[in-house]
């Protein structure tokens, strides 16, 4: 609820800046209000506008990340609320135009903030550094104001070469889809879509990339961490048994583990709740073969879904003390003490409530008590992603099919090709433990024949 308000708040401060450059009619912006003006609004134009008193209780900005205030910038709020706290003469213009045609405030608000919340908060973050890159670069070389929305062809590309040298190609991919953004929902023309210039720039970018912009390749759990990992908890303590079930289930089910467990704060919105469907099932079975155990748990938000959620299969390993489907019985049955609004994965515990969440990173929380096994027992650390990657080459190596793999993790046909440049190239770290009649090339060759059929299945629109 907070952060809901806390995100009207800041549109009712943009619209009421724009409100308030609109009347206060100085110089500087009103020579910007006119679309036939061929004057500009001279950069860094100071704010006169006295600002409310504020306690100093934001953190130090770090010395990259410093520009100079203006009126249509102020140096105030998180990095995501700039899309709704950052102006431009553009901006202003397209309000003013708005009032003229009879729209109303609250219906121009509406319109705003129902577009910002189009972006998740993190890759609001994510974006918002876009706005900072590009601000920094036009204010070094005097862009006017003006020329800043819409950015034209030329100065997008300017933009993106100036980065040569010092980014990687996903950083300046990711600036560019942030300034898109900014321009989308302020109703800006953008020239970045089919731009020929921009496609060259990125590329020239991305072969002048620095060596320690690439990301390192992202170890991966493996086997033997999982047996050592169930070897050294402790199955009759609440926090180590859901601690155990999340593990099983992001290596066998191929999990992202912020589908299951929280990074920070609790979102119902976001994260699977104890009161969430879980169901236990039986595969059909044919004469001389018995039936495989399954659990399907419905999680109301993904990465690629998003809202619309989706569904995460576990299937039971017969025999096996690795078995996803048998911790996650345990976990359902001794962890009790849980409401239904509870994470799904918290478990009992001796405080006011009962019970406590199990947290991704926080002190003493999921990684850190795997870490704290794996380090104790001569295994490197590891990183959160790395069940999903292990798990898929796991499964990979014990001969099913990628076709099977994809489904599993929930990746889509294209999404999962590129994915396995990852694997690929740590699929050496598995094959001594394997069976030694899966190789290297027998997974390659498997890949293949399910590249072709991918290449020939329509795109879905």
């Amino acid at each position: 609820m907070a952060s809901s308000q806390s995100k009207s708040s800041h549109l009712k401060d943009f619209w009421n800046l724009v409100d308030s450059q609109l009347n206060i009619r100085s110089p500087a912006i009103t020579s910007s209000l006119s679309p036939s003006s061929s004057s500009k609004v001279p950069t860094n134009t100071p704010s006169t506008t006295p600002q409310p008193q504020r306690k100093n209780n934001t953190k130090r900005t770090k010395l990259n990340d410093r520009f100079t205030p203006s009126v249509l910038r102020p140096n105030d709020g998180r990095a995501r609320d700039r899309f709704s706290t950052w102006l431009t003469p553009f901006a202003i213009r397209r309000k003013q135009k708005m009032r003229e045609q009879g729209i109303a405030p609250e219906d121009a608000n509406k319109m705003f903030s129902v577009m910002i919340h189009s972006l998740e908060d993190t890759t609001r973050d994510s974006y918002a550094s876009a706005l900072l890159r590009f601000t920094q670069f036009c204010d070094k070389r005097n862009i006017p104001e003006d020329d800043r929305m819409p950015a034209s062809e030329d100065l997008l590309t300017l933009f993106t070469t100036s980065c040569a040298g010092n980014v990687s190609q996903s950083t300046i991919t990711t600036w560019l889809a942030g300034l898109k953004f900014w321009h989308t929902i302020h109703g800006a023309k953008w020239h970045g879509e089919d731009s020929g210039l921009l496609a060259r720039a990125r590329i020239g970018v991305r072969k002048l990339a620095p060596i320690s912009s690439r990301r390192a390749k992202r170890p991966p759990v493996t086997i033997e961490h999982m047996e050592t990992l169930y070897d050294n908890l402790d199955h009759n303590n609440p926090k180590d048994i859901a601690t155990w079930a999340v593990a099983s289930i992001a290596f066998w089910s191929c999990c992202r583990l912020g589908e299951l467990i929280l990074a920070n704060l609790f979102n119902p919105d976001h994260h699977v709740t104890r009161g969430a469907e879980l169901k236990f099932s039986y595969t059909r079975s044919s004469p001389g073969t018995p039936p495989t155990e399954y659990a399907t748990l419905f999680i109301p938000w993904s990465k690629t879904t998003e809202r619309t959620g989706a569904t995460i299969s576990i299937t039971a390993r017969k025999g096996d003390r690795l078995c996803p489907v048998a911790a996650l019985k345990r976990h359902v049955s001794l962890n009790f003490d849980v409401p239904d609004s509870a994470p799904f994965f918290a478990y009992n515990d001796n405080n006011v409530q009962g019970w406590s969440p199990l947290k991704r990173d926080a002190k003493g929380g999921f990684m850190e008590r795997c870490n704290q096994i794996w380090v104790a027992e001569g295994l490197p650390e590891m990183p959160g992603h790395s069940f999903r990657i292990g798990g898929a080459t796991h499964l990979l190596l014990l001969g099913h099919h990628p076709d099977m793999v994809a489904t599993q993790g929930r990746w889509k046909s294209r999404a999962f090709l590129e994915y396995w440049r990852e694997i690929d190239s740590i699929l050496p770290l598995f094959l001594s433990t394997h069976n030694p009649n899966v190789t290297h090339d027998s997974i390659r060759d498997s890949i293949k024949s399910y590249a072709k059929v991918v290449k020939h299945t329509p795109k879905k629109r």
